[in-house]
């Protein structure tokens, strides 16, 4: 319930994309709950770009530590417990965020929103496992009585790129992902043949991505030396004012692609049978998503033919 004096904690430890599919209920909860006291419970690669939404009063870095590190696992229960939360909302409904729900003792339980066995307002849909990430928060949130989840707003997040000084006319190219699924990454040579294409036309490839990524983007500017290299110079920040200034981005499923595409840029995303585009695609004004079993067979003309720049 909305009112004044009411601690609230939000459970939301991240990947990026799951981070950034989380910033609309992030904004319902603060609407609903007003000026509420809203503490986030997150992981240290995010705690800094969401502070800066203001949507929270506190953010706390969980360490996600094991059951048998006492040193860093009591202090959590500790601090948990010391927050006399009213209420919980576990956007993260994992097994490690359901066992906090067993930190609190029965005779001080908050209100819990989530999955946990026993809470007071379980998401115990049968769908919750069929739909969307973005879906599923808004059943999830229904279940507590907040029933609008606004359009998201990264405004807050936006940097100043000027010191990359970027063409007016520039295309994000995305070619890393997960290091452990090789399997979701379009080969590079293909994203050297979009490169190529794209400089032809006029517009500038912009490659973005980390350390991982360094191989890849070095073959494509093998291939395309104009193509310009910002791997490993951008923050969160810098990658949403990046994706506002852009004319479209192509990337595989990673965590950049839904910040690109949540600050409105076109947005082409390439999917293997690893994951399920129904499940976590990017969301924005235009999303475009290609998906080949092995995204190894996906031919460079079928994302040339997403693009729509022949007038």
């Amino acid at each position: 319930m909305a009112g004044k004096g009411r601690n609230i904690l939000v459970i939301k430890h991240g990947a990026l994309g799951d981070v950034i599919l989380a910033q609309g209920p992030f904004q319902a909860i603060r609407a609903h709950h007003g000026d509420a006291r809203i503490v986030l419970l997150t992981t240290r690669p995010f705690a800094a770009f969401l502070e800066k939404s203001g949507l929270f009063d506190d953010i706390w870095i969980d360490e996600r530590p094991k059951l048998w590190q006492l040193s860093k696992l009591i202090p959590l229960i500790r601090k948990l417990r010391g927050g006399r939360f009213d209420r919980v909302y576990d956007l993260q409904t994992s097994t490690r965020s359901n066992s906090y729900f067993r930190f609190f003792p029965k005779w001080r339980k908050p209100e819990w929103c989530g999955i946990a066995k026993g809470c007071s307002h379980p998401h115990d849909s049968p769908l919750r496992t069929k739909i969307h990430t973005i879906e599923r928060h808004i059943d999830q949130l229904k279940v507590a009585g907040i029933d609008n989840v606004p359009p998201v707003d990264f405004s807050w997040a936006m940097t100043d790129i000027s010191r990359f000084d970027l063409p007016t006319k520039y295309a994000l190219l995305v070619p890393g992902g997960s290091a452990h699924r090789p399997e979701k990454r379009w080969p590079a040579i293909r994203f050297a043949e979009l490169a190529e294409y794209l400089d032809d036309k006029g517009i500038t490839p912009v490659l973005i991505g980390g350390k991982a990524e360094a191989e890849a983007i070095e073959k494509i500017r093998s291939s395309c030396p104009a193509a310009i290299d910002l791997s490993s110079q951008t923050d969160f920040g810098d990658i949403a004012s990046l994706g506002a200034g852009a004319m479209l981005a192509v990337g595989n499923d990673t965590g950049p692609l839904h910040l690109i595409s949540a600050v409105g840029c076109k947005t082409i995303v390439l999917f293997s049978r690893a994951s399920d585009p129904n499940m976590s695609r990017p969301r924005g004004q235009d999303v475009r998503v290609l998906r080949e079993d092995d995204l190894a067979n996906l031919p460079i003309n079928r994302v040339i033919g997403e693009l729509d720049l022949e007038p």
